[in-house]
């Protein structure tokens, strides 16, 4: 008898051990990570904010496989690979939007392959759905979208604007370019999409003259109020600045208004201090002006620069002239990337007490060194000649992407947390 009762309690003690281990395990957060969060609070907000919606239940997936629908707050869209697909065709084409810069345009330009415009993003857990132009509008009636940043930012507003205008007649849309702000209006929705340039989100000698050259552009790391009253009233708001950041270990600011006259000098400070007291400016015009009932405010993580073939071992190749496929190999971080800079990014994101949904495109971007505008392009106003293109060790540009292309993919995902 002792010895049954003993196996009773046995079992008794292994279910309770059990029990414990799987209330463990459900209280477990499966999105932890080493990489910063999507979204960054601190606790003691000035605004009280709602909870950030799920994706819409009847957005439908690509049609991949079993895996998982898309949760934004599970999920890392950031970790999976580029899937070639003969069947994957862009939502546009270069001569069906008419809103593209000739920067971008790269078969216009003469870029013989389109196999970069049949590769899918497929994250590895989670299915993640294609552009719905019809949800995107519904989404944004009665709202302003604005985009704020440099090149790469208005490369993204011009996608997204794409993305969505061929839904709407002809008479009912509207673009109107200017510099620095320029809008598109969707009428039928009462609806705009907007970009205003901004490349260090702080006032700079480049805001209004952007051919400055790169060793004499000054930053004004204290100064935002310029740019930020146009920001005022917006209902979403989608920030980037990087690449401009990147023109040498050190740069020029200064300190005070440009407006105002009270200018002093600040010096030369080491890129990633500057980058911090630029971005700590940013966050604190947001914290002190942003009613978040009222705006959503999202950031856009660094767009990779492949200036150094050696990077995918590439010993002989010239940037990323005559790439035709994304690098296959999983975690490929190039020389382009700055991870201090986005190490600088989370850290400021994390003090600030409006909540910022930060979209980590970087890393599926990494891969893409095919999609770049290369020697497919214009500078200054005019497309490279025969002798630069047989030139691109100083012509190809690898900062920028044809269009449609990855940008696509950005606004993809954008949607995602939008909806």
């Amino acid at each position: 008898m002792r010895s049954s009762k003993g196996k009773i309690h046995l079992s008794i003690i292994t279910v309770i051990i059990c029990s414990f281990a799987f209330l463990v395990i459900l209280h477990t957060d499966p999105s932890k990570d080493s990489y910063p969060r999507t979204k960054y609070v601190r606790k003691q907000s000035k605004y009280a904010t709602a909870e950030e919606k799920p994706a819409k239940d009847h957005l439908k997936s690509s049609g991949i496989d079993n895996r998982i629908k898309f949760n934004q707050k599970v999920w890392r869209v950031d970790i999976g690979k580029w899937v070639f697909d003969h069947s994957f065709n862009p939502l546009y084409t270069e001569r069906s939007c008419p809103y593209l810069e000739r920067q971008v345009t790269c078969i216009k330009n003469g870029r013989q392959d389109s196999d970069y415009l049949r590769w899918e993003w497929r994250p590895d857990d989670c299915a993640l759905p294609r552009f719905n132009a019809n949800l995107a509008l519904e989404k944004l009636r009665g709202k302003r979208l604005m985009f704020v940043g440099d090149s790469l930012q208005r490369g993204q507003w011009r996608s997204f604007v794409c993305l969505v205008e061929w839904t709407i007649p002809e008479n009912k849309k509207s673009m109107k370019l200017g510099r620095p702000h320029s809008v598109f209006k969707a009428t039928e929705y009462n609806a705009t999409i907007e970009f205003y340039w901004a490349p260090f989100l702080v006032e700079s000698n480049a805001d209004l003259n952007s051919r400055v050259d790169m060793k004499k552009r000054i930053m004004k790391l204290d100064s935002i109020a310029k740019h930020g009253k146009h920001w005022v009233g917006v209902d979403i708001l989608v920030f980037n600045t990087y690449v401009w950041w990147m023109t040498g270990p050190r740069l020029k600011t200064l300190w005070g208004s440009f407006e105002d006259g009270e200018v002093k000098y600040g010096g030369e400070l080491d890129y990633l201090l500057a980058y911090r007291v630029g971005l700590e400016t940013w966050a604190d015009w947001i914290d002190s002006n942003i009613d978040p009932s009222k705006t959503r405010v999202f950031f856009i993580t660094m767009s990779p620069t492949h200036q150094r073939s050696e990077d995918w071992g590439k010993i002989n190749g010239t940037k990323c002239f005559n790439e035709k496929k994304p690098i296959l190999k999983k975690t490929h971080w190039g020389s382009g990337s700055d991870k201090r800079m986005m190490s600088v990014v989370a850290s400021v994101g994390e003090k600030m007490r409006v909540p910022v949904t930060f979209i980590n495109i970087t890393q599926l971007s990494e891969y893409r060194i095919d999609a770049h505008t290369s020697i497919y392009t214009e500078t200054r106003g005019n497309l490279l000649t025969e002798e630069q293109k047989a030139d691109p060790l100083h012509h190809a540009d690898c900062v920028h992407w044809c269009l449609p292309g990855l940008p696509d993919t950005w606004n993809q995902i954008f949607l995602t947390y939008l909806l």
